[in-house]
C-alpha cells in the first residue's frame, strides 16, 4: 500500500489494526503516525486509550499485552511504538500480528531499517495489517516531491529557488516540509508562488552565493563570479562546506560525461536521461561547449583528489576555502 493510499483510507476512517511502517526514509513513518495520534480518537478518549511505547524500554511481549486490552469509553484504543528498531525480539510480534483486535490500533515506527519479508512477522502483516516501506527518494526525485508536497498546500515554487532549496537541504524531506511550513507562516495566507528571493529573507540561503550558483559559474567559465562564489563560502565555512561543494559538482560533471553518450541530445530526450527538469537542460549543452570530455574525465579526477584532501588525506592544506580555490582554478583553466 503506498503512503497516498494509507492517508486517503486514513481520512475516509477505514482502519487496519497494524500499521507496521519501517525504512530508510523517516518523513513518510513520521507523517502517517502523527495523523493516526492526531485524528483517531477525540481529545477525551485520548486519555484513557493512546499510549505511547519506546522500543529501547520494552520488548514485544509487552507490545502484545497492551494491543491485547481493550478500549475504555471509546471504539478504539492507539497504542504508538517508537524505535521499534531496537527491539531484539521484534519477530515475536508475529504472535499478535496473526490474530490482532478491531479495537487496537497498533502503530509501530521501524525506521531507518527494514523486516526480513520472508518471516512470519512480514506475511501476518501483509494478511492483517498494513506493512509500509518508506523508501528514501534518490536526489532527482525531490524536485517533484517537493513541487507535490506545495501543491497540496495551495502553493508553487519556481525553479530556480526549488533548485536552491534542494541543494542546501538535500533529500532530507522532513528539513524540507519543516523550512516550507516556516516559509508559508512567513509569506502569510496571499502568497501562492515561492521564488529565489523568498527562500533568501525567510530561510536565509542567498540566491546569489550557493552551490547552484557556483556550478552555473563553472559551466559557463565565468571566473569572476566563481571567485566571488568561492571567497563568500570561505568567510563561513561551516554553512558552506566544501564537501557539500564538491558533491555537487561532481553530480554535475557526471551527467555531463553521460550527456556526451546520448544519442539523441533533444530537451526532452535529454532531461529524461538524465533524470533532470527540462529547464535545465541548457546547462549540459553550455557545459559541453566549455568542457570537452577528455577534460571532463580530468575534472571528475580532480573532485575526487580534492574531497579526499578535504578529509585529511595526502594534504596539508586544512583549509576548505583555499582547497576551494585551488579546484575551481584548475577545473576551469
Amino acid at each position: 500500500m503506498t503512503f497516498d493510499q494509507i492517508i486517503k483510507d486514513l481520512k475516509e476512517r477505514k482502519y487496519f489494526p497494524v500499521y507496521f511502517l519501517m525504512g530508510e526514509e523517516p518523513y513518510y513513518i513520521d507523517e502517517i503516525t502523527n495523523y493516526i495520534a492526531d485524528n483517531v480518537l477525540t481529545e477525551e478518549e485520548k486519555a484513557f486509550n493512546q499510549t505511547i511505547l519506546y522500543g529501547k524500554d520494552i520488548s514485544a511481549s509487552d507490545i502484545i499485552m497492551a494491543a491485547r486490552r481493550y478500549p475504555m469509553m471509546a471504539q478504539y484504543q492507539v497504542i504508538i511504538v517508537k524505535e521499534a528498531q531496537n527491539i531484539k525480539d521484534i519477530e515475536a510480534l508475529s504472535l499478535y500480528a496473526e490474530n490482532p483486535l478491531n479495537s487496537t490500533i497498533l502503530v509501530v515506527n521501524y525506521k531507518y531499517k527494514t523486516i526480513d519479508k520472508r518471516k512470519k512477522l512480514s506475511k501476518a502483516l501483509k494478511n492483517n495489517g498494513v506493512m509500509f516501506e518508506s523508501k528514501k527518494l534518490y536526489d532527482n526525485q525531490v524536485g517533484t516531491w517537493l513541487t507535490g508536497h506545495l501543491r497540496s498546500k495551495g502553493l508553487s515554487i519556481d525553479v530556480t529557488a526549488s533548485q536552491i532549496l534542494i541543494e542546501y537541504l538535500g533529500n532530507d524531506l522532513s528539513k524540507i516540509a519543516h523550512e516550507v511550513n516556516k516559509l508559508q507562516i512567513a509569506l502569510g495566507a496571499d502568497k501562492k508562488m515561492i521564488t529565489a528571493e523568498d527562500i533568501e529573507k525567510n530561510i536565509g540561503i542567498s540566491k546569489e552565493y550557493n552551490n547552484f550558483e557556483l556550478n552555473k559559474a563553472v559551466l559557463q567559465k565565468n571566473v569572476v563570479k566563481a571567485n566571488r562564489i568561492i571567497k563568500t563560502f570561505a568567510k563561513n565555512p561551516k554553512a558552506n562546506p566544501i564537501q557539500v561543494t564538491i558533491a555537487t559538482l561532481f553530480g554535475y560533471f557526471q551527467k555531463l560525461m553521460a550527456y556526451y553518450y546520448l544519442s539523441d541530445k533533444s530537451k526532452h530526450a535529454v532531461a529524461s536521461a538524465l533524470k533532470i527538469n527540462p529547464f535545465f537542460v541548457t546547462d549540459y549543452t553550455t557545459g559541453a561547449k566549455n568542457y570537452p570530455a577528455r577534460k571532463v574525465v580530468q575534472v571528475i579526477a580532480l573532485l575526487r583528489e580534492y574531497d579526499m584532501k578535504s578529509k585529511g588525506y595526502n594534504s596539508n592544506v586544512s583549509d576548505g576555502g583555499e582547497l576551494l580555490k585551488e579546484l575551481i582554478f584548475k577545473i576551469m583553466h
